[in-house]
């Protein structure tokens, strides 16, 4: 199947959720599993996971359930870009050091090939894999590694300003760490990361008693 906008972002996370999930299983040696367990380890019914998966045009054996090597293609031809995506990261900070450490080599068609950071102590350096540079070289290393995503991991104060850059640059998918919502075109995708949000709401419906505890919205 080929890659389509008309899946929503909902799907599309569920979809990566389930690749992961099925990706360990694999490694532990199974073959097949049926909705209701995938469901089970993913959070959500049965029926969703069958939903998701005839969007993409999969469907399994009623006797077998998924074959997993087989489901793990075909979510792989929706989610990943056959000639590969390649990122960048701007920030190379604590936060930012400790994406790439995370994501070396989790991805084959997904990379971290270039990191951007105004403190000259850590421009022209190799940190976690990933060669550091200037962000006035920024336009420049966009082109030459033609990358089309970036995750921003700079103060809220930058964030604006380097979003702009990158997206003069071309790149248009952003992953958004910084603490402030960012004012871009449409075409731009946009996921942002609030860690302080997602605590505080965390927190908050762990401090209400079970008698009168509200459902989080997903």
């Amino acid at each position: 199947m080929d890659r389509s906008n008309s899946i929503s972002g909902k799907t599309i996370g569920r979809l990566s959720l389930f690749r992961r999930l099925l990706t360990a299983l694999s490694f532990e040696g199974k073959t097949h599993i049926y909705s209701h367990e995938l469901a089970n380890m993913a959070g959500v019914t049965a029926a969703q996971v069958r939903r998701d998966f005839m969007v993409i045009g999969y469907s399994g054996s009623p006797v077998k359930g998924y074959h997993i090597t087989e489901l793990i293609r075909c979510v792989s031809r929706v989610l990943d870009d056959p000639e590969g995506t390649n990122v960048a990261i701007v920030g190379v900070g604590h936060l930012g050091r400790a994406i790439m450490n995370y994501f070396q080599g989790r991805r084959p068609k997904l990379q971290i090939v270039a990191a951007f950071d105004r403190d000259e102590h850590k421009v022209n350096r190799v940190i976690q894999g990933v060669r550091s540079h200037s962000l006035s070289a920024l336009k420049e290393v966009v082109a030459q590694r033609r990358i089309t995503v970036a995750i921003i991991t700079v103060p809220a104060s930058s964030a604006q300003e380097v979003a702009e850059q990158l997206v003069e640059a071309g790149v248009r998918g952003l992953v958004n760490f910084a603490p402030v919502p960012l004012r871009l075109p449409d075409e731009v995708s946009v996921e942002d990361m609030d860690i302080t949000m997602s605590l505080e709401k965390v927190a908050y419906f762990s401090g209400i008693s079970d008698a009168g505890k509200e459902r989080m919205e997903p």
